[in-house]
């Protein structure tokens, strides 16, 4: 006779075990599927060689508008030669983490540059963005604190709150009242701790601003810290790049932002008071146990912060080309936004699969964008990006391919396969 099962009675029956892998029977798979299959799947496909302002996707010469390659720097000779050069000097990565022999002279040198660059006492680089906001709101906030996020803050906002014991808040997209509603709902609260307000100085998929300077007196009122999330205004708006907060004359209690854009290399950082920055290197588990940045990539960021500093023209040239492209694709018919003062151009199209074809056409006259989709975004859109070092001609170039692309679909004669 077979031994019964522990805590089974002879009785009773087996209770059927739940299989984990029974959710990757998800319906939106097909949809992905269908999408691959018709050539109209715009994610994780290769592009070959440099991403610049022009680079080769599977085979063909793309304008490139869908990188955050914002000043153009991953093609800087000065930049290249400083990731050499770190190799060389230390090989090609420190194989451990920051807290035991993964710390290096160049992180203690990019912490002092970021740190006067942004206005703070101190900073500390982490290995991504996304480590940095996961580390400092799962490390600051406890059981009886909060963050309050903007509803269209980045995902390692909202997943920083959701690694930590604190509660997580949401407001309306720039909207100060809003946020007003929400610190005055959790101060009501009996035992409400310490509460972050999170914005993104410039948001990743509109190119918006948060308004910076509404957001800063609401805070002040309620007693909340403010974090800002310079991850798309680093190097391209601001007093030498340093940010929307700079700009508006606004002082944030946390700065965070990214090397993996205008920086031209992977990395992060958050900035801020002293005491904050040493309990991080004491508390921080996303930091002390993860292995650190390369020295390439430390060395480039490095390299590529001392050229955003001091190199205005690039600041210039990109917002005048993010305008150049604005004015030509609303004058089309094109909904783009309010993102006037970034280097994202937001075309907004609503519906996914319109977007896919979209995206398609344009693939086939020569333009490279990004296609993004629900739940991301609130409607599907492409999210266009210049560089500094894209001219006049590659701009008017991708107008053009706009034009181009949208006769193309509105008579039917766009196929799938990045074919016209």
């Amino acid at each position: 006779m077979d031994q019964d099962l522990p805590g089974l009675s002879p009785s009773e029956p087996e209770k059927t075990a739940a299989d984990v892998f029974a959710k990757t029977a998800d319906p939106r798979l097909e949809e992905w599927r269908s999408a691959e299959a018709m050539g109209l799947l715009p994610f994780y496909r290769a592009v070959e060689g440099e991403v610049g302002p022009r680079s080769v996707f599977e085979g063909r010469p793309v304008v490139m508008l869908g990188s955050n390659n914002y000043l153009g720097l991953t093609a800087d000779p000065r930049v290249r030669s400083a990731a050499r050069d770190a190799i060389d000097r230390f090989g090609t990565g420190v194989t451990g983490s920051r807290l035991l022999n993964g710390t290096l002279p160049l992180h203690g040198e990019l912490e002092e540059l970021i740190a006067d660059w942004m206005g703070t006492e101190a900073a500390l680089v982490y290995t991504t963005g996304y480590l940095a906001n996961l580390g400092l709101l799962g490390s600051l906030l406890g059981a009886d604190d909060a963050v309050v996020v903007d509803s269209a803050a980045h995902a390692s906002l909202v997943d920083g709150a959701r690694y930590s014991a604190g509660s997580l808040r949401a407001f309306r997209h720039n909207r100060p009242n809003s946020l007003t509603r929400a610190l005055r709902t959790w101060r009501s609260q009996p035992g409400s701790g310490g509460v972050i307000v999170a914005v993104d100085g410039v948001y990743s998929m509109e190119g918006d601003r948060a308004p910076l300077a509404d957001v800063k007196s609401i805070c002040e009122k309620f007693g909340a810290r403010l974090l800002v999330d310079e991850a798309h205004a680093l190097g391209v708006v601001g007093p030498s790049g340093a940010g929307t907060a700079a700009e508006a004359g606004v002082e944030a209690d946390l700065v965070v932002g990214t090397f993996s854009k205008s920086l031209a290399s992977c990395g992060g950082f958050v900035a801020g008071p002293r005491s904050v920055i040493d309990f991080l290197t004491i508390t921080c588990r996303p930091l002390m146990f993860t292995a650190s940045g390369v020295p390439a990539a430390l060395a480039a960021a490095l390299s590529a912060a001392k050229i955003a500093r001091s190199e205005d023209w690039r600041r210039e040239t990109v917002l005048a080309r993010a305008e150049q492209l604005r004015r030509g694709l609303s004058g089309l018919g094109f909904d783009v936004g309010a993102s006037s003062g970034s280097a994202i151009v937001p075309v907004w199209v609503g519906d996914v699969w319109e977007a896919g074809l979209l995206w398609n056409a344009l693939l086939s006259h020569g333009v490279y964008t990004n296609c993004a989709i629900p739940p991301a975004v609130p409607r599907a859109l492409l999210r266009t990006s210049v560089m500094a070092t894209h001219t006049e001609a590659d701009i008017a170039s991708a107008v053009r391919a706009f034009d181009m692309a949208r006769e193309e679909l509105a008579a039917g004669k766009s196929s799938p396969g990045g074919r016209g």
